[in-house]
Parts: C-alpha cells; sequence; structure tokens
C-alpha cells in the first residue's frame, strides 16, 4: 500500500468541492519563500559577473534560502502525514520558525557582504535556533503520535536537524577569518559534509523512502522501513568519521567515513530500484530526482578519489570546487524542483482531476527541458573552453526561469479554477507516448549542440590569409606529392617548443604531435595557416600541416609567447624548388614574419586592433571630451573597529576596451574591469580572503606582494573559466604591489595586471586628504589592441600615467586646502620605469618609504624633502601642508616620463 501523502490517484478520494483549504492556503503561503529564493538565485546567476562573492552568495541563495526553507516546510508536511497528524504543521510556532529562519539567512548574507561578522554571528544563530527548535517539535510529534510503519522517516528529519546547527557554527568559524595553516580547507570539507551530506542528504533519503513509491504511484516496496532503519546508523557513521577525519586527521582517513555513508545510502537505496523497476519513471519529477540521486552518487565517488589521491589538505580544498555544481545543481536543485512540481499540484488540490491538470501544466516539455539540464551540466564540468561553459551556464538559468514560470502559471490557473469550476471527473492517467519522450530528449540534446556550436564559434580566432599553401615550392611551384605521412611528436616545456625545428622530405605530408608539458596554455600556428586549438597543461592535440613543399614558420599565438622564444620551424629537406625560405632565417621569411607578427600577438584577446597605432594618436597636450572625470584618486579609510578582520573580495578577470589617453584606446587585461584594479586596504594582523575568477580568454594568475607564502599553488595560472581563493595574512605595513605572475609577466603587467593593497602602519595619524597614485607605463600597440610585446621587451614606453590615465589629474585635479594635511600614497607598478614622486611647489616632511620612515617632523635637522623615489614594484607615501592657495603640479622627475604623461595638478583654495 501506498503512504497517505494526500496525493490522489485513479481510486483515491473522492474530489471535495471548490475552495481554497487552510491547509492549501498555508503551502501556498511557505512556498512562496521558497519560490522567492529560487528566484534570487536566479537573478544572482544572471547578475554574478558585476557582484563581489558571487559564487558563495549563489551557493548560500539556493541552499540556505531555496532548500533550508523547503526542507524545514516538507519535513513538517511528510512528518504530520506518516504520523497522521495531518494539521501539525502549522499555525503560529511554525511561522515563527519559518519567520526566524529568513531573518537569520537574510543577516548572514548580508553580514559577508558588509563584512560584519557579529551579524553573520547573529544570524546563524537565528537559523540554528530555528532548525532546532524545528528538531524539538518534531521530537514532541513522534512522542505524541501512534506507533506508525514509516515513523522511521521522522528520524532522518530529527537526525538531519540536529546537524544543520553544528555545520552552523563551523562556518561562523570560518567567517571569522583569522585561520592559519589548512585549517580554512578543514573546516570547509567539515562544514560542506555536515551542511550537504547531513542536513539536506538525510532530509533527501528519509523523504524517498515515501515520496518515491508515491512519485511511481506504485506500493512501497517490502522491506523499505527496514533498510530504512539500517541505513540510518551506517549513514551517520559514515559522515561522523568523515567529518572527525577532516577536522584531526589526513585526507586519505576520510575516504572510508565517505565511502560508509555511500554505502548506506545504498541500503536505503535498494528499495527504490525494486520500486522502479516494477513501474519506470514516467513524470518530470520521477525523472528529476532520479537524475539528481545520480549526479550524488558520482560527486560521492569523485569525493572519495580526491582524499585518496592528496596528503594535502589545502590541494583538497582546490579541488573539491569542482563538485560545487554537480551537488548545488545536479543533485539538491533537480531533487528540490522534482519534488516541487510533483507536491505543489497536491496542495493546490481541487480533485484528482485538477492535480493532474496543475501536473500536466508543470512537467510542459519535461524530456527535453531534462536533458538540456543534464547535458548542460555535463559540459560545465568538463574541461570545456571557457564560452562553452558560460553558454551551458545560460542554459541551466534559462531552465530555471521556465521552471519558475510554469509554477507561477500552474498556482495562478489552480487558483482561478477552484474558484470558478466544480471538480469534473477523474480521467484516468495517460503516460506520454515513447516517441514523445525520445522526441523531446532529442530536441534536448539538439539544443544543447547548438549552443555549444555557437560558443565555440564566439571563441573562434582569426586566421592569418594564406599567401602560399606548404604544397607550394620555394620559387612558387608546386611540389609533387610524395604519399608518404611524417609524423613528429613536438613538446612544449617551459616555454619552448621541443624540438624547435623538424626536417620533413619535401612531398611528405606532415602531422605534428603536440603535448602540452608547460603550466599555462598554448597552441602552435603555422604561418600557413594550420593550427592546433589552445590547449591546457597537460593536455594533446595534432596538427595536420598539409604536404611540405617549403620551409616553414611556427609559433604559440597566446600574446607574448612568441616574443619570448615560443618559435618553432619547418625545414623542407630534398629538392623545394629554389633556395630555402621561412625556416632558414633568410629575410624573406623574417619579412614574412613581421608582417604577421601583429595579428597574432593579440590572438585570443576580446578585441582586435583596428591596424591603426595607438601611439601615432597619442598628443599629450590633448584635451579629453567634455565631462570627463579623473579615476576617484581618495584612499578608502580603513574600517574603524579593534582587531584584525578579514578582508574578502572577489577579483574577476576581465578584458576591457578603455581609453587610456584622449582619444587612445587599448584592450587592457583587468582585475575587476579597471587598471590600476581594485584598492586593498587594511591594517597589520588582517586577513584577505581573495577569489581569482577567470573571464579572460586566456590564462592569468595574482601575486600579492603583502603576503609571504610559498607562490606554487597560490599564485599558479588559472585558465578561462576557473578560479581560486588566495589567502594571506598582511604581517608588514606599506603600499604593496599586486600582479598578474603568468608569464610574460611583463606583458601581463603592462596591459593592466596590477593594484595596490596598502597597509597602515601602526598607529598612522588623520590626515585631511589621503591619495594613491598608481604608475604605470604603457606600450601602445594599436587602436583597441593590446600592448605591443617588442616594446615591452625594449622598455620602450609610449606613455607613463597616474592611475591608469594619462594627464588625467590635470584635467580633473586632486583637491585640498590650504594649511590642510595632506598624504599621497604612490606606487611604481612599472613594469620597467622607475618613478620620482615630486610635487612642484612642495617640500614634504614625512616621507614613508618600502616599510619605514626616511623622514618625520620634529627632526633637530629640520629637514624636508623633495621627491620620493621608487624602483618598479615599491611604494610608500609622503606628506605635506601647503600654505598658498594655488595650483601645485605633481610629476615623476623622470621629466621624460612625466612629459610622456606622469603629470597632475594638485588645486589648493
Amino acid at each position: 500500500m501506498t503512504t497517505q501523502l494526500s496525493s490522489p490517484t485513479a481510486n483515491g478520494p473522492a474530489p471535495k468541492p471548490p475552495g481554497r483549504s487552510p491547509r492549501a492556503l498555508w503551502h501556498l503561503g511557505v512556498n512562496a519563500i521558497v519560490v522567492a529564493w529560487l528566484a534570487l538565485f536566479a537573478v544572482v546567476g544572471s547578475a554574478h559577473h558585476f557582484l563581489p562573492h558571487a559564487s558563495w552568495l549563489l551557493v548560500h541563495t539556493l541552499l540556505l534560502g531555496a532548500v533550508t526553507n523547503a526542507v524545514v516546510i516538507w519535513s513538517g508536511h511528510f512528518a504530520a502525514s506518516v504520523l497522521r497528524l495531518p494539521e501539525a504543521n502549522r499555525g503560529a510556532p511554525a511561522a515563527l520558525r519559518l519567520v526566524t529562519l529568513n531573518a537569520g539567512a537574510v543577516a548572514v548574507i548580508g553580514g559577508m557582504y558588509t563584512g560584519r561578522w557579529p551579524v553573520v554571528l547573529a544570524g546563524a544563530s537565528l537559523v540554528a535556533g530555528a532548525v532546532t527548535a524545528h528538531a524539538g517539535w518534531l521530537v514532541r510529534l513522534l512522542r505524541r503520535a501512534l506507533p506508525g510503519r514509516f515513523s522511521m522517516t521522522v528520524r532522518y528529519y530529527i537526525a538531519a536537524a540536529a546537524l544543520l546547527p553544528v555545520g552552523a557554527a563551523l562556518g561562523v568559524v570560518m567567517a571569522r577569518g583569522d585561520l592559519g595553516g589548512d585549517l580554512p580547507e578543514r573546516l570547509l570539507l567539515a562544514h560542506e559534509m555536515i551542511n550537504l551530506l547531513g542536513w539536506v542528504g538525510l532530509t533527501v533519503a528519509g523523504t524517498l523512502i515515501t515520496l518515491w513509491p508515491t512519485m511511481l504511484r506504485t506500493r512501497v516496496a517490502d522491506g523499505a522501513e527496514r533498510a530504512g532503519r539500517r541505513a540510518l546508523p551506517v549513514l551517520l557513521a559514515g559522515l561522523g568519521a568523515a567529518v572527525a577525519a577532516a577536522l584531526f586527521g589526513p585526507p586519505p582517513l576520510a575516504a572510508p567515513g565517505v565511502v560508509v555513508y555511500a554505502a548506506g545510502l545504498v541500503i536505503a537505496g535498494v528499495p527504490w530500484v525494486r520500486e522502479a523497476r516494477a513501474k519506470a519513471p514516467r513524470s518530470f519529477a520521477a525523472w528529476s530526482v532520479a537524475a539528481g540521486s545520480l549526479w550524488l552518487a558520482g560527486s560521492l565517488l569523485v569525493l572519495a578519489g580526491i582524499l585518496l589521491s592528496t596528503t594535502s589538505w589545502i590541494t583538497v580544498g582546490e579541488r573539491t570546487s569542482m563538485l560545487t555544481a554537480p551537488l548545488a545543481a545536479g543533485w539538491i536543485a533537480q531533487v528540490l524542483l522534482g519534488a516541487l512540481s510533483f507536491l505543489v499540484p497536491v496542495v493546490l488540490g481541487g480533485g484528482p482531476t485538477a492535480v493532474r491538470a496543475a501536473t500536466a501544466g508543470l512537467e510542459r516539455a519535461w524530456p527535453a527541458r531534462l536533458t538540456i539540464t543534464n547535458a548542460a551540466l555535463l559540459l560545465c564540468v568538463l574541461p570545456v573552453p571557457s564560452v562553452v561553459r558560460v553558454v551551458c551556464s545560460v542554459l541551466l538559468l534559462v531552465m530555471l526561469l521556465y521552471f519558475l514560470v510554469l509554477l507561477l502559471l500552474t498556482v495562478v490557473r489552480g487558483i482561478r479554477n477552484r474558484r470558478k469550476e466544480t471538480p469534473g471527473p477523474v480521467s484516468p492517467e495517460v503516460p506520454a507516448p515513447a516517441y514523445r519522450v525520445l522526441g523531446g530528449v532529442a530536441l534536448g540534446l539538439a539544443v544543447v549542440m547548438l549552443a555549444v556550436a555557437g560558443g565555440g564559434a564566439a571563441d573562434v580566432r582569426s586566421l592569418p590569409i594564406l599567401e602560399r599553401s606548404a604544397a607550394t615550392s620555394a620559387d612558387g611551384g608546386e611540389v609533387t606529392p610524395t604519399g608518404r605521412t611524417t609524423t613528429v611528436e613536438v613538446t612544449v616545456r617551459n616555454m619552448r617548443f621541443s624540438p624547435a625545428t623538424v626536417e620533413v622530405p619535401a612531398g611528405d605530408r606532415l602531422v605534428i604531435e603536440l603535448h602540452n608539458t608547460g603550466t599555462d596554455t598554448h597552441d602552435l600556428v603555422l604561418e600557413t595557416g594550420a593550427r592546433t586549438d589552445r590547449i591546457a597543461p597537460g593536455k594533446r592535440a595534432t596538427l595536420d600541416a598539409g604536404v611540405i613543399g617549403r620551409d616553414l614558420d611556427g609559433w604559440c599565438s597566446v600574446v607574448g609567447h612568441r616574443q619570448m622564444g615560443m618559435v618553432f620551424g619547418v625545414t623542407a629537406t630534398g629538392d623545394t624548388g629554389g633556395a630555402a625560405s621561412a625556416g632558414s632565417g633568410e629575410s624573406a621569411g623574417n619579412e614574412r614574419s613581421g608582417e604577421r607578427e601583429s595579428a597574432h600577438d593579440h590572438g585570443g584577446t576580446a578585441s582586435e586592433g583596428t591596424g591603426e597605432s595607438a601611439a601615432d594618436a597619442f598628443d599629450p597636450m590633448a584635451e579629453p571630451a567634455d565631462g570627463f572625470t579623473a579615476r576617484d584618486a581618495r584612499l578608502p579609510h580603513v574600517t574603524e573597529g579593534s582587531g584584525p578582520r578579514v578582508h574578502k573580495r572577489t577579483l574577476t578577470v576581465r578584458e576591457s576596451e578603455a581609453e587610456v589617453a584622449p582619444g587612445v584606446r587599448q584592450t587592457l587585461w583587468t582585475f575587476g574591469g579597471t587598471a590600476p584594479g581594485p584598492v586593498l586596504r587594511g591594517r597589520v594582523g588582517d586577513t584577505f580572503e581573495i577569489t581569482l575568477v577567470n573571464d579572460g580568454t586566456i590564462g592569468h594568475s595574482v601575486d600579492f606582494h603583502a603576503g609571504a607564502l610559498a607562490p606554487d599553488r597560490p599564485m599558479r595560472t588559472i585558465q578561462p573559466g576557473e578560479s581560486l581563493t588566495y589567502r594571506f595574512k598582511a604581517t608588514r605595513s606599506g603600499v604593496w604591489m599586486y600582479h598578474c605572475s603568468t608569464m610574460p609577466m611583463s606583458l601581463h603587467i603592462a596591459n593592466g595586471m596590477f593594484g595596490a593593497v596598502v597597509i597602515d602602519p601602526p598607529d598612522l595619524p588623520r590626515v585631511d586628504h589621503e591619495y594613491l597614485l598608481v604608475q604605470s607605463e604603457f606600450y601602445l600597440g594599436e587602436q583597441n589592441g593590446t600592448a605591443d610585446p617588442a616594446k615591452v621587451n625594449a622598455k620602450e614606453p609610449d606613455m607613463v600615467a597616474f592611475n591608469g590615465y594619462a594627464n588625467q589629474y590635470d584635467h580633473d585635479p586632486l583637491t585640498a586646502r590650504t594649511g590642510e594635511r595632506v598624504r599621497i600614497w604612490v606606487l611604481t607598478a612599472g613594469p620597467n620605469v622607475a618613478g620620482a614622486f615630486h610635487v612642484v611647489g612642495g617640500q614634504f616632511d614625512t616621507v614613508f618609504r618600502e616599510g619605514a620612515y626616511d623622514l618625520r617632523p620634529g627632526g633637530a635637522e629640520r629637514g624636508g624633502a623633495q621627491v620620493l623615489d621608487l624602483a618598479p614594484a615599491s611604494g610608500g607615501f609622503v606628506e605635506l601642508t601647503l600654505p598658498e592657495a594655488g595650483n601645485y603640479p605633481f610629476v615623476t622627475h623622470i621629466m621624460s616620463d612625466a612629459e610622456r604623461g606622469a603629470h597632475g595638478v594638485l588645486r589648493v583654495r
């Protein structure tokens, strides 16, 4: 027999007259909270590029918001149903628990975003208190009810609710920060396992004991309750062992706990498999839950493999980030949407006909939707190009929005029909024909394939125009094919091709097997236009160069790599019809190589150059357009408060077209859309947790000079679509540079990837005005193009600027009043040019350089300073008071650089 969950079947209870029951009204109201959180999740997903901590916010709007509310609401409903106390899960106490829960969730998210740990603590306490009260209510309900066949379900809910406060406490500790060693990674994994496998996992397992056969419209399998009883202690034992090992042991010790937990799911799931064999799933609800269960199984298998394969918790933290999407979107979101699509029509009520009509509305085009969701999610977790991953993420978001629209229309239609109609006769349930299901699956796959093809097309890099094919000889004649194929293995090692030159008999077809053993993404391009795709470290690609009749040049087209020596040559041996050309180093080949140099130097950027030189457009005397506003040089204040603080920021790598001088535009690689990147400020003892997200088209990294730690892992290059978290503690004061450390480093810095971290010296006095100027140089390429690598190598800048725009403070000056004290921090970001900061007409009475005071007021010498001289990547500050009103120019006193744009005005009134 099936358990009583108020779900009508063809032989179910007689329909009730129209009208909304209190139970239906209650469920519509409380489930609106779940839908609101899902809508917020969709909004965050749409705007994640513009939000800090977007990944954290996505996870917590889904799990802390939508899922936690759904767990509390529906575990109460199912507990009351299986204990035959259907009215017990409503009323003022239940409403108060939900209000407390949501207030806590909002406080946690708000506290994390504002960096206020006490708010996070208060919010987590409210969440834990609400769930603890829910657990207490479940215990009282269980004691009050008569013994029932499926009361085991309620014990799952109680165990799950008892675990959430523990997970919340670990989250609060992590939010407080100031954690050393690998403790952050240990706490994070324990927090995730308790909340996902405990709070959510136990609730789902307990619910499926009765919900799964009800979804299938079949009987509960014999032994299902017994299997549930045996599984619960196994699940708790496995979870407890895994969490204990995460907190106190090495990673391999946690793997058996994960395996035991998976074994508990197998014990509970054997009856579910028997039920599915008795009556196969035929609805979106059932298939969505089944697909989610498969994602959970795969995630547990991968998690166990990660734990077994390393002894470093930091490595575990980096690798387990790949499981976020499979667990959150693949497992939890699909189970939630499947359950809602089954349960919402039930609670809407109106009789079997109305329930089936509502179900049909929610299951519209379900085979295609389910296929799109799982195929797109699978591509998101595979090593595909970043554009394809973005397109698949958009498909997932569209599927969620489509479900929310269907849900809203179904509820509105159900309420309207309840008001107008009386229930009609019960129509038999007719499953969708097999051809429609298969057609929907085919349609879903076609949509994903078209999206992937469109994403790939959007990422195609321009190819060189072919002057001659490889089958032509050196004098332009056709070479006679031999019919043979020469296959060579070429390996990338340390920014070099090995071998760098290969010999091929003229007339042979050449096939190159390229193996990237380096640490960055590379490709191989031949002057004929034949090329490989960009291949990640550890991957392989094959290049078919065709029939070889002459010498050929080749190179890596990733910007700057060719200038660093990543060149390749093909030498045609035997009778080639004339003298050697490109590969022999003769002038003709060099000229051809030079003609193509600029086209390939910018490969992989968001915008190609126009062909017009940006350097020709630079006029140091040019005026910007009306309404020009300079970058705000005011330094943000340090947040007041005692004790160390944790600063959490997300730096997103973006390729942005920007004006860097009047009429001069470049495509910059940036941290957060600006060059310099966002300013970070704190005190000695503060902890910085920076999440780097690569939304560019080539590999990038970040190096914070303000922290002292081994660079191997945190400063590694990440590929497009990847992210990493960089955590350091500021132990020394100064103005510190951060920059991309991906090779060629000089080019990445020159093209905009730098910024400043200001760590105040202890007891730094307040001043009236505090400014930050970051000096850097520009090596202008084409208009709208990237920096010219040859100029960077030659150390021949076209322009030098403060804060990323030449002479901008001439047109929009810094300001002060007479007698006010002004502090100016200066960082020389380079990559190649030193600075000598000077204020014309001013004298410095304070000089702080590279962590120490060179000059302070009150000395017996009554001395002053005229310049703050700084080598590349060094910084400090000066202080001065200006006694007269007027315009005080500030410059680098390397005067040729001042004349190239490193010039501004401090206007004193």
